[in-house]
């Protein structure tokens, strides 16, 4: 008589979990204060569902300016913090997150229109044009290629990058990097190879040591003056900062917060345009304290010094990065100028940036070309003033 009794109190027990795990909602957002998960689905951050990437609960959505240049890849930004804590805002530093903090930043390709998935072919657009349509991403219409993850633990900010399968089904962790070849392609069908290389855990260090004499990593985006913009939320349109104080994502921030125009603005004004495209692509390296603070070349959006954004300038290091030009900037001759010269290259002995892209960002060389040819002075003044 037990054995009958046993096993029907473990049909109903057995029964009543399938009940239980059918109403259960997904799991949420996992913190791992230390280890490597293998994929990037075992953190909550992110869901697929319905044929799109979606936000897990808590997960807040940001965007900047004028986004970093990688390939003209767009990206998804999110941030999560644990439940009752909150970020410090900083004037010009990132803000200060608590412990706990995850910051993820998936970039993806929208098609070409009309098309379907083919293996290589993306559409070249406008980094800054989001294809996120209420909060998520149609992955019909997009192609994911990796999630980064930067991690804020007790000893500091950690990356983890993860790349998307073929399906757009798990992105797992690849320490090591992958490159993935892609091809571009223009709104007239011109098409042009990308090899799109996803970094290994050391690179990342590359663009987030931006202190060069604590080496640890450090979030380079989420500043006042990137994120003081409007977003189009689920809930409808609101300022990021105003947003993130809202949901007690963020704490002191005054009145009348710095905010840097969109570099691709045709209507703002050009310098302003040119500082906010350098500050966001190369300030976070050339500044008095990043790891290229020996170039005596800062290019981030407090310098002021003409000397010390270039004009008139000449090289530290000499060599093949110069393209025998004898200053960093020519006022007025963007011809003459280093600052071209090495952006508009993607050889790697050569390009500016050194690392994050493989093809050059034809609007990014433009602006900055149109920017020194309008400076006044010449080098054979001081500092390139008249």
């Amino acid at each position: 008589m037990r054995k009958p009794y046993w096993h029907g109190l473990l049909l109903v027990i057995a029964s009543l979990g399938l009940v239980l795990s059918a109403c259960r909602p997904s799991a949420g957002v996992h913190f791992f204060a230390e280890g490597q998960p293998k994929t990037l689905d075992e953190w909550g951050v992110l869901r697929i569902e319905d044929g799109k990437l979606r936000l897990n609960q808590g997960v807040v959505p940001y965007d900047l300016n004028t986004p970093l240049f990688s390939d003209y890849a767009h990206k998804l930004r999110t941030v999560w913090m644990p439940e009752g804590t909150s970020a410090t805002y900083q004037p010009e530093q990132s803000f200060d997150f608590p412990v706990g903090t995850i910051l993820s930043k998936t970039f993806y390709y929208p098609l070409p229109a009309g098309t379907t998935w083919d293996g290589k072919s993306v559409a070249r657009t406008p980094p800054s044009q989001s294809s996120l349509e209420g909060e998520a991403l149609d992955l019909a219409k997009v192609r994911l290629i990796e999630t980064r993850l930067l991690v804020h633990r007790a000893e500091g900010w950690v990356a983890l990058p993860y790349v998307w399968n073929e399906a757009q089904t798990q992105a797992t962790l690849k320490r090591t990097g992958e490159l993935v070849t892609l091809d571009l392609v223009g709104a007239a069908g011109a098409r042009e190879t990308a090899e799109y290389q996803v970094p290994d855990q050391n690179q990342c260090g590359g663009c987030h040591i931006t202190d060069n004499k604590s080496r640890k990593l450090l979030p380079i985006g989420p500043k006042a003056r990137h994120l003081n913009r409007d977003f189009d939320y689920a809930g409808g349109r609101e300022n990021q900062l105003a947003h993130l104080v809202r949901v007690g994502y963020l704490a002191g921030v005054p009145a009348n917060p710095p905010r840097l125009v969109d570099a691709m603005e045709a209507a703002a004004p050009l310098d302003a345009r040119a500082r906010a495209y350098l500050d966001i692509n190369c300030g976070h390296c050339h500044s008095a304290t990043g790891p290229a603070i020996t170039s005596g070349l800062w290019l981030d959006a407090q310098t002021q010094d003409r000397l010390k954004l270039g004009f008139c300038k000449q090289p530290i290091a000499a060599g093949k990065g110069t393209g025998n030009r004898l200053h960093d900037i020519e006022p007025g001759n963007a011809a003459a100028s280093i600052f071209e010269f090495r952006m508009d290259s993607a050889d790697p002995a050569i390009m500016m940036p050194e690392v994050g892209r493989s093809v050059v960002h034809r609007e990014g060389v433009q602006l900055i070309r149109d920017w020194i040819n309008a400076q006044p002075g010449s080098c054979g003044s001081a500092a390139g003033e008249s």
